[in-house]
Protein backbone atom coordinates (compact mmCIF):
# COMPACT_ATOMS: atom_id res chain seq x y z
CA UNK A 1 0.00 0.00 0.00
CA UNK A 2 1.58 3.56 -1.32
CA UNK A 3 -0.10 5.68 1.38
CA UNK A 4 0.33 2.73 4.16
CA UNK A 5 -3.11 2.70 5.49
CA UNK A 6 -6.28 0.21 5.07
CA UNK A 7 -8.75 1.40 2.89
CA UNK A 8 -11.60 1.63 5.36
CA UNK A 9 -9.26 4.91 6.47
CA UNK A 10 -10.73 7.08 3.51
CA UNK A 11 -14.69 5.61 4.37
CA UNK A 12 -17.22 8.55 5.85
CA UNK A 13 -17.31 8.57 9.08
CA UNK A 14 -20.51 7.72 11.09
CA UNK A 15 -19.76 10.11 14.03
CA UNK A 16 -18.24 13.03 12.47
CA UNK A 17 -15.69 14.78 14.86
CA UNK A 18 -16.75 18.57 15.82
CA UNK A 19 -13.07 20.53 15.67
CA UNK A 20 -12.50 23.89 16.84
CA UNK A 21 -9.54 26.02 14.49
CA UNK A 22 -5.88 24.80 16.03
CA UNK A 23 -4.10 27.63 18.09
CA UNK A 24 -0.63 27.90 15.48
CA UNK A 25 1.78 30.39 17.57
CA UNK A 26 2.60 32.29 14.27
CA UNK A 27 -0.01 32.13 11.18
CA UNK A 28 2.55 34.25 9.38
CA UNK A 29 5.43 31.86 9.70
CA UNK A 30 3.74 28.65 9.18
CA UNK A 31 2.30 27.75 5.90
CA UNK A 32 -1.37 26.27 4.70
CA UNK A 33 -0.10 23.24 4.04
CA UNK A 34 1.93 23.13 7.25
CA UNK A 35 -1.47 24.04 9.37
CA UNK A 36 -3.34 21.56 7.50
CA UNK A 37 -1.20 18.49 8.05
CA UNK A 38 -0.49 19.71 11.45
CA UNK A 39 -4.70 20.19 12.16
CA UNK A 40 -5.17 16.40 10.04
CA UNK A 41 -2.89 15.11 12.67
CA UNK A 42 -4.46 16.64 15.92
CA UNK A 43 -7.80 14.98 14.60
CA UNK A 44 -6.12 11.18 14.34
CA UNK A 45 -5.20 12.14 17.64
CA UNK A 46 -9.08 12.69 18.42
CA UNK A 47 -9.81 9.63 16.44
CA UNK A 48 -7.05 7.09 18.74
CA UNK A 49 -8.43 9.14 22.29
CA UNK A 50 -12.16 7.91 21.09
CA UNK A 51 -11.15 4.60 20.11
CA UNK A 52 -9.41 3.82 23.34
CA UNK A 53 -12.00 5.58 25.25
CA UNK A 54 -14.48 2.91 23.90
CA UNK A 55 -12.64 -0.04 26.58
CA UNK A 56 -10.94 2.68 28.91
CA UNK A 57 -12.10 5.78 30.96
CA UNK A 58 -10.47 9.12 30.68
CA UNK A 59 -10.65 11.49 32.97
CA UNK A 60 -13.37 13.63 32.13
CA UNK A 61 -12.65 17.09 30.89
CA UNK A 62 -12.13 19.93 33.74
CA UNK A 63 -10.90 22.67 32.54
CA UNK A 64 -11.87 25.83 33.72
CA UNK A 65 -13.15 28.93 31.67
CA UNK A 66 -12.32 32.01 31.91
CA UNK A 67 -13.00 33.92 28.93
CA UNK A 68 -10.26 36.76 28.12
CA UNK A 69 -10.93 39.81 25.52
CA UNK A 70 -8.16 38.22 22.62
CA UNK A 71 -8.79 41.92 21.40
CA UNK A 72 -7.58 43.95 24.19
CA UNK A 73 -3.59 43.83 25.19
CA UNK A 74 -3.91 45.86 28.19
CA UNK A 75 -5.99 44.42 30.25
CA UNK A 76 -4.79 41.71 33.42
CA UNK A 77 -7.19 39.10 32.04
CA UNK A 78 -4.30 36.78 31.29
CA UNK A 79 -3.05 36.91 34.55
CA UNK A 80 -6.54 36.82 36.25
CA UNK A 81 -6.84 33.89 34.57
CA UNK A 82 -3.19 32.19 35.52
CA UNK A 83 -4.42 32.37 39.01
CA UNK A 84 -8.05 31.80 38.81
CA UNK A 85 -6.45 28.42 36.83
CA UNK A 86 -4.01 27.63 39.70
CA UNK A 87 -6.88 27.73 42.37
CA UNK A 88 -8.94 25.71 40.75
CA UNK A 89 -6.60 23.05 40.04
CA UNK A 90 -5.64 23.43 43.73
CA UNK A 91 -1.86 24.33 43.09
CA UNK A 92 -0.14 24.87 46.16
CA UNK A 93 2.37 27.90 46.29
CA UNK A 94 5.01 27.28 45.10
CA UNK A 95 6.27 25.94 40.96
CA UNK A 96 3.79 23.39 39.50
CA UNK A 97 5.26 20.00 39.70
CA UNK A 98 4.09 18.28 36.46
CA UNK A 99 2.41 20.41 33.84
CA UNK A 100 1.68 17.78 31.76
CA UNK A 101 0.33 15.41 34.68
CA UNK A 102 -1.57 18.55 35.77
CA UNK A 103 -3.02 18.49 31.98
CA UNK A 104 -3.87 14.99 32.10
CA UNK A 105 -5.68 14.66 35.25
CA UNK A 106 -8.47 17.48 33.66
CA UNK A 107 -8.73 15.56 31.00
CA UNK A 108 -6.14 17.39 28.25
CA UNK A 109 -5.16 14.68 26.01
CA UNK A 110 -0.99 15.60 25.78
CA UNK A 111 1.15 13.87 22.67
CA UNK A 112 4.21 14.71 20.46
CA UNK A 113 3.55 15.64 17.33
CA UNK A 114 5.00 13.71 14.09
CA UNK A 115 8.22 14.50 12.48
CA UNK A 116 6.21 15.42 8.98
CA UNK A 117 4.73 18.31 11.44
CA UNK A 118 7.80 19.01 13.61
CA UNK A 119 8.24 22.50 11.99
CA UNK A 120 5.21 23.58 13.81
CA UNK A 121 5.60 24.81 17.60
CA UNK A 122 3.21 23.26 20.06
CA UNK A 123 -0.16 24.16 19.09
CA UNK A 124 -3.81 22.94 20.79
CA UNK A 125 -7.39 22.36 19.39
CA UNK A 126 -10.23 20.63 20.71
CA UNK A 127 -11.71 17.25 18.95
CA UNK A 128 -14.92 15.71 20.44
CA UNK A 129 -15.02 18.30 22.94
CA UNK A 130 -11.55 16.71 23.81
CA UNK A 131 -8.93 19.19 24.79
CA UNK A 132 -5.79 18.42 23.05
CA UNK A 133 -1.94 19.63 23.27
CA UNK A 134 0.32 18.73 20.64
CA UNK A 135 4.39 19.01 21.44
CA UNK A 136 6.87 19.62 19.37
CA UNK A 137 9.51 16.86 19.23
CA UNK A 138 12.37 18.46 18.12
CA UNK A 139 11.98 21.22 21.16
CA UNK A 140 12.96 18.17 23.61
CA UNK A 141 13.95 20.49 26.52
CA UNK A 142 12.52 20.43 29.72
CA UNK A 143 11.90 23.53 30.61
CA UNK A 144 10.56 25.22 27.52
CA UNK A 145 8.68 22.22 26.90
CA UNK A 146 6.60 23.07 30.79
CA UNK A 147 5.92 26.61 29.17
CA UNK A 148 4.67 25.36 25.92
CA UNK A 149 2.12 23.22 27.72
CA UNK A 150 1.31 25.99 30.21
CA UNK A 151 0.85 28.31 26.89
CA UNK A 152 -1.55 25.79 25.36
CA UNK A 153 -3.72 25.41 28.70
CA UNK A 154 -3.95 29.35 28.78
CA UNK A 155 -5.65 29.08 24.95
CA UNK A 156 -7.92 26.01 25.91
CA UNK A 157 -9.08 28.11 28.77
CA UNK A 158 -9.49 31.68 27.46
CA UNK A 159 -9.51 31.09 23.80
CA UNK A 160 -12.55 29.02 23.50
CA UNK A 161 -14.16 31.22 21.10
CA UNK A 162 -10.96 33.67 19.98
CA UNK A 163 -9.75 33.47 16.21
CA UNK A 164 -6.13 31.40 16.42
CA UNK A 165 -3.08 32.72 15.29
CA UNK A 166 -3.44 36.49 16.57
CA UNK A 167 -0.67 38.13 17.88
CA UNK A 168 -2.87 39.49 20.79
CA UNK A 169 -4.07 35.98 21.66
CA UNK A 170 -0.17 34.58 21.55
CA UNK A 171 0.99 36.94 23.77
CA UNK A 172 -1.81 36.43 26.38
CA UNK A 173 -1.47 32.87 26.30
CA UNK A 174 2.57 33.73 27.02
CA UNK A 175 1.39 36.13 29.80
CA UNK A 176 -0.62 33.12 31.41
CA UNK A 177 1.95 30.53 31.06
CA UNK A 178 4.34 33.33 32.54
CA UNK A 179 1.80 33.53 36.06
CA UNK A 180 0.81 30.15 36.08
CA UNK A 181 4.10 28.49 36.15
CA UNK A 182 5.91 31.48 38.59
CA UNK A 183 2.90 33.71 40.11
CA UNK A 184 3.91 37.32 40.21
CA UNK A 185 3.42 38.00 44.01
CA UNK A 186 6.16 34.70 44.36
CA UNK A 187 9.02 34.91 41.68
CA UNK A 188 9.32 39.60 41.87
CA UNK A 189 11.21 39.41 44.97
CA UNK A 190 13.54 37.01 44.12
CA UNK A 191 14.43 38.28 40.46
CA UNK A 192 17.65 39.93 39.74
CA UNK A 193 17.58 43.57 38.75
CA UNK A 194 20.89 42.69 36.62
CA UNK A 195 23.05 39.87 35.44
CA UNK A 196 26.14 41.55 37.04
CA UNK A 197 27.58 40.23 39.79
CA UNK A 198 25.52 36.93 41.63
CA UNK A 199 22.42 37.70 38.66
CA UNK A 200 23.05 34.87 36.92
CA UNK A 201 23.45 32.80 39.58
CA UNK A 202 20.27 33.99 41.15
CA UNK A 203 19.44 32.93 37.58
CA UNK A 204 20.26 29.62 37.26
CA UNK A 205 18.89 28.79 40.89
CA UNK A 206 15.63 30.28 40.13
CA UNK A 207 15.36 28.27 36.85
CA UNK A 208 15.83 24.60 39.23
CA UNK A 209 13.14 25.95 41.32
CA UNK A 210 10.44 26.95 39.52
CA UNK A 211 11.36 24.56 35.95
CA UNK A 212 11.22 27.61 33.41
CA UNK A 213 14.11 28.90 31.39
CA UNK A 214 16.53 31.92 32.21
CA UNK A 215 15.29 33.76 29.14
CA UNK A 216 11.75 33.21 30.68
CA UNK A 217 12.84 34.18 33.54
CA UNK A 218 14.56 37.56 32.11
CA UNK A 219 11.09 38.46 30.58
CA UNK A 220 9.52 38.16 33.17
CA UNK A 221 11.86 40.34 34.80
CA UNK A 222 11.29 43.07 32.68
CA UNK A 223 7.42 42.72 32.28
CA UNK A 224 7.57 42.89 35.90
CA UNK A 225 9.75 46.25 36.11
CA UNK A 226 12.11 44.41 38.05
CA UNK A 227 14.69 44.89 35.23
CA UNK A 228 15.53 47.66 33.42
CA UNK A 229 15.17 47.67 29.28
CA UNK A 230 18.86 48.37 29.03
CA UNK A 231 19.65 45.47 31.46
CA UNK A 232 17.04 42.93 30.05
CA UNK A 233 19.14 43.67 26.53
CA UNK A 234 22.39 42.91 28.06
CA UNK A 235 21.38 40.04 29.62
CA UNK A 236 19.69 38.69 26.17
CA UNK A 237 22.81 39.89 23.88
CA UNK A 238 25.07 37.39 26.68
CA UNK A 239 22.40 34.75 26.06
CA UNK A 240 23.03 34.88 21.95
CA UNK A 241 26.62 35.23 22.35
CA UNK A 242 26.65 31.14 24.59
CA UNK A 243 24.59 29.88 22.25
CA UNK A 244 21.71 29.96 25.29
CA UNK A 245 18.71 30.68 22.44
CA UNK A 246 18.25 26.97 21.83
CA UNK A 247 19.72 25.41 24.26
CA UNK A 248 20.30 26.77 27.86
CA UNK A 249 22.53 24.76 30.36
CA UNK A 250 20.31 23.11 32.97
CA UNK A 251 20.22 20.38 35.59
CA UNK A 252 17.50 18.63 34.27
CA UNK A 253 17.70 16.39 30.79
CA UNK A 254 14.65 14.51 30.15
CA UNK A 255 10.82 16.03 29.63
CA UNK A 256 7.75 15.33 31.44
CA UNK A 257 6.14 12.72 29.75
CA UNK A 258 2.80 12.21 28.64
CA UNK A 259 1.41 9.02 30.13
CA UNK A 260 -2.70 9.17 29.28
CA UNK A 261 -2.88 7.37 25.97
CA UNK A 262 0.14 5.45 26.40
CA UNK A 263 -1.13 3.62 29.73
CA UNK A 264 -4.48 3.45 28.24
CA UNK A 265 -3.07 1.33 25.50
CA UNK A 266 -1.30 -1.13 28.06
CA UNK A 267 -4.41 -1.64 29.59
CA UNK A 268 -5.80 -3.25 26.55
CA UNK A 269 -3.12 -4.77 25.41
CA UNK A 270 -2.88 -6.54 29.40
CA UNK A 271 -6.58 -7.86 28.69
CA UNK A 272 -5.61 -8.81 25.02
CA UNK A 273 -6.56 -6.44 23.02
CA UNK A 274 -3.38 -5.62 20.34
CA UNK A 275 -2.46 -2.18 18.57
CA UNK A 276 -2.94 -3.92 15.65
CA UNK A 277 -6.46 -4.66 16.83
CA UNK A 278 -7.01 -1.20 18.05
CA UNK A 279 -6.06 0.52 14.53
CA UNK A 280 -7.67 -1.94 12.35
CA UNK A 281 -11.32 -1.28 12.84
CA UNK A 282 -10.82 2.77 11.20
CA UNK A 283 -7.72 1.42 9.29
CA UNK A 284 -5.26 4.06 11.30
CA UNK A 285 -1.50 3.90 9.87
CA UNK A 286 0.67 2.27 12.32
CA UNK A 287 3.39 4.52 12.68
CA UNK A 288 1.01 7.44 13.21
CA UNK A 289 -0.37 5.44 15.71
CA UNK A 290 2.96 4.44 17.64
CA UNK A 291 3.77 8.41 17.29
CA UNK A 292 0.54 9.18 19.22
CA UNK A 293 1.53 6.75 21.98
CA UNK A 294 4.87 7.70 22.19
CA UNK A 295 5.98 8.85 25.45
CA UNK A 296 8.93 11.16 24.93
CA UNK A 297 10.37 12.30 21.37
CA UNK A 298 13.28 9.40 21.01
CA UNK A 299 10.26 7.25 20.89
CA UNK A 300 8.76 8.43 17.98
CA UNK A 301 9.07 5.89 14.94
CA UNK A 302 11.64 7.66 12.87
CA UNK A 303 13.02 10.39 15.10
CA UNK A 304 16.62 10.59 15.54
CA UNK A 305 18.18 8.24 18.03
CA UNK A 306 18.44 9.64 21.39
CA UNK A 307 20.86 9.30 24.41
CA UNK A 308 18.65 11.13 26.77
CA UNK A 309 17.55 8.79 29.66
CA UNK A 310 13.67 8.91 29.51
CA UNK A 311 12.02 9.24 33.20
CA UNK A 312 8.57 10.49 33.88
CA UNK A 313 5.39 10.23 36.25
CA UNK A 314 2.93 7.68 36.74
CA UNK A 315 -0.30 8.78 36.19
CA UNK A 316 -2.80 6.86 37.90
CA UNK A 317 -5.50 8.42 35.89
CA UNK A 318 -7.23 5.64 34.40
CA UNK A 319 -10.24 3.74 34.76
CA UNK A 320 -10.14 0.72 32.63
CA UNK A 321 -13.64 -0.24 32.41
CA UNK A 322 -12.08 -4.13 31.59
CA UNK A 323 -10.49 -5.00 35.16
CA UNK A 324 -12.32 -2.59 37.16
CA UNK A 325 -8.60 -0.76 38.93
CA UNK A 326 -9.33 2.58 39.86
CA UNK A 327 -5.94 3.23 40.15
CA UNK A 328 -2.95 2.49 37.96
CA UNK A 329 1.17 3.35 38.26
CA UNK A 330 3.69 2.11 36.08
CA UNK A 331 7.01 0.54 37.32
CA UNK A 332 9.38 2.74 34.81
CA UNK A 333 8.15 5.95 35.88
CA UNK A 334 9.60 8.09 38.18
CA UNK A 335 8.63 11.04 40.54
CA UNK A 336 10.67 13.96 40.13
Amino acid sequence: MVLEVEPQFFLPQKDVAVVTAPHFRSLRSTTQTARERAAAYGELVGVVADLLETNVEFPVKALPSYPVDATAMSTSGPEQAARFARSFFQVPVGPVEHVVRLAERAGVIVVFSAPATASIDAFSMEVRDRPIVVLNPEKNDYYRQRFDVAHELGHLIMHADAEPGGKIAEDQAHRFASEFLAPTEQISPHLPRTTTGRGWEKLAHLKEHWGISMQALLFRARALNVMSDVSYRNAMIRVSANGWRRSEPGQVSVVEMPSLIPRAIEVLEKAGISSDEIVRGPGLPMGVFETIAARSPGAIPGAPASNIPVTGIGAALLTPQLTAVEHMSDPRDEER
